[in-house]
């Protein structure tokens, strides 16, 4: 395996591959990274510290002057080997051994970075497996059917059209279960190519019949901070659990089905134009009603005085209203005096229609500038930063028709014209100055999310927001696991009654990468408190825990579970436990990272 990246994605990616499914892997990285602390997973630690050893020694070397040569140096330690250059050239691909190679992800933070480098790697190896990390979607499409396409035409085998090129987004990955962190009992979806997953997490209430729990939460109290999810439990587990701790929460898959790109909604408010009812104030529309009801009213007592038609009257009457009509001289004293009211009418619209029509104006003209939040907004979700991962947790958090107000510390963000398109109000200000979080209604918020790209902004935003509310509801994106791990473990011991969640980026988008580059179609990733549970689609043949054994048989508590078998016109959900699964069968099934690892077994064949 091969893992090309600049940031701790790339770090991660390669202790995934490492540790939980036993692979070699050679990383490279720029020279800028030597410094990083890769962070460990399973059997990798003692390796990676090896590794930081050997690396750190290096650039001494380097920095003494024992060396210079501008070729990539290849640093082993375990089952790791790794390369330093500052871009994936064809030298360094070739280096890092890409013709020899099952599978490459590149993973660097710029798409133009990683597109260049795959049509590099395809020319190389037509059959190599890529994995690209990609922020644009649509782009992501086609490069996927190119890179397909070009493996068919350099390799001549009809059989690698399918599944050679694997786009993914570390921001898609994680901005559902950051958004859904922060607001309790929403739902978690998995959408890709028509499938759809949903999850729901329920507190305290039970789950409808005949549904599958994906997890046990933990206990929500000060004695068990330690104590973590239950992943796939069986059916004894859920009984024990729902005897022993009635309150505990769980995450219960809802449906499973087909569906198309827009099943989801895109929120409120998403054009350019304004909707109607944001044209004029309250305030304004109360007044036009009460003119529109007195102008009837008239027209009704011109009607009843004079007998003429209801038409005529209201006729006559907006004609006294524009003062338009000849003056009532002669006519019975009745109709004088309605048609001195129905001037005064038309006095009373004109300031009326002007305030309409400015507003508008106004309406229209800052619909495409940012909006500020409004006087007795709350319950709503303060959102901190607006990056790649900030701006894909906000349009997740509209998709949940959930009020949004962010705060970014510059106007260049490039999460601004989303904010803007979806009518979103936006705070400008550095969050870690006094007044910022305060102008965000941050005493009246059901939540904060802190997703900007420094650790320190993250944490001092959530301690400074404790410090105004102490039960308000906080998530932080910090860089590292175990960083992330030792502040949940803190701010919960110090706020108990408060929760507060800790994620990282690249801790919840590794298994999806992992996943891909095993060959396997990952269909999406959940988080759960802490821990990842994936979603697959493979073929039952593949895999002796699988094929010839029945539902109950290829259940494995903790590890997998299958969730529905896909029969070509549609899903069958809810098989029978006596239900055995051909080898042809292609199945739909959710996973541990370890489950995962334990279905490949790539390593074991290879060596078998």
């Amino acid at each position: 395996m091969v893992v090309c990246g600049d940031d701790g994605l790339a770090h991660r990616l390669a202790a995934e591959l490492r540790g939980v499914y036993g692979e070699q892997v050679t990383l490279v990285v720029p020279p800028a990274q030597r410094t990083v602390r890769p962070p460990v997973v399973g059997r990798a630690r003692a390796v990676s510290a090896a590794l930081l050893d050997r690396v750190v020694s290096a650039a001494v070397n380097r920095a003494s002057g024992n060396g210079g040569s501008s070729a990539p140096e290849p640093v082993l330690a375990g089952n790791e080997r790794m390369l330093e250059a500052a871009e994936p050239t064809e030298a360094v691909l070739s280096e890092a051994g890409v013709v020899r190679a099952a599978a490459l992800a590149l993973v660097y933070d710029d798409d133009e970075t990683n597109i260049r480098a795959a049509l590099t790697a395809r020319r190389l190896n037509p059959r190599l497996r890529l994995v690209l990390r990609l922020y644009n979607r649509r782009l992501g499409q086609h490069i996927e059917e190119l890179l397909d396409q070009a493996a068919v035409l350099a390799s001549g085998d009809e059989d690698l059209a399918a599944g050679t090129t694997t786009v993914l987004s570390d921001a898609d990955t994680a901005a559902p279960a950051l958004a859904a962190t922060a607001i309790a009992g929403t739902t978690k979806v998995v959408q890709t190519d028509g499938l759809l997953l949903r999850a729901v997490e329920h507190h305290g209430e039970e789950a409808a019949p005949g549904l599958a729990t994906l997890a046990l939460l933990s206990t929500e109290t000060p004695g068990n901070i330690e104590q973590g999810p239950q992943l796939l439990p069986d059916a004894e587990a859920v009984r024990t659990a729902a005897a022993t701790s009635p309150g505990r929460g769980t995450v219960v898959l809802e449906q499973v089905s087909y569906a198309s790109e827009g099943s989801l909604s895109t929120g409120r408010g998403a054009g350019l134009i304004a909707p109607m009812a944001s044209l004029f104030s309250r305030r304004l529309r109360w007044s036009l009603a009460g003119l529109v009801g007195c102008v009837l009213a008239l027209a009704v007592a011109l009607w009843l005085t004079t007998g003429i038609h209801p038409l005529g009257a209201l006729y006559l009457t907006l004609l006294d209203l524009f003062a338009i009509n000849d003056p009532a001289v002669g006519d019975p004293l009745a109709r004088q005096i309605l048609q001195l009211l129905s001037g005064l009418m038309g006095l009373l619209l004109l300031p009326v229609l002007l305030a309409a029509v400015l507003e508008a104006l106004g309406t229209f003209r800052s619909a495409s500038t940012l909006r500020k939040p409004p006087r007795g907004m709350s319950g709503h979700v303060v959102l901190l930063g607006l990056g790649k991962i900030g701006t894909r947790v906000l349009i997740r958090l509209r998709e949940l028709d959930i009020p949004v107000v962010c705060v970014e510390s510059g106007p260049e963000a490039r999460g601004l014209a989303v904010a803007r398109r979806l009518r979103v109000p936006v705070v400008l200000g550095d969050v870690t100055q006094e007044g910022v979080l305060e102008a965000a209604k941050i005493q009246r918020a059901g939540a904060l999310l802190a997703v900007t790209s420094s650790d320190t902004t993250n944490l001092e935003a959530v301690l400074y927001a404790r410090s105004l509310r102490q039960d308000l509801n906080a998530v932080l994106r910090l860089y590292d696991d175990d960083f992330a791990t030792a502040v949940y473990r803190t701010l919960r011991a110090a706020h108990p009654y408060a929760r507060t969640r800790s994620r990282s980026v690249s801790h919840l988008a590794a298994p999806s990468f992992a996943g891909a580059m095993m060959g396997r179609q990952i269909l999406g990733a959940i988080s759960v408190e802490r821990r990842v549970l994936l979603f697959a689609a493979l073929e039952a043949g593949g895999h002796a825990q699988l094929a010839g054994r029945t539902m109950g048989e290829a259940f494995r508590p903790g590890h997998w579970r299958v969730l529905a078998l896909d029969t070509g016109t549609g899903l069958a959900w809810d098989l029978p436990a006596d239900r055995v699964l051909r080898p042809t069968d292609r199945v739909i099934l959710a996973a541990t990272r370890q489950g995962m690892a334990d279905l490949l077994r790539r390593r074991e064949r290879r060596e078998g």
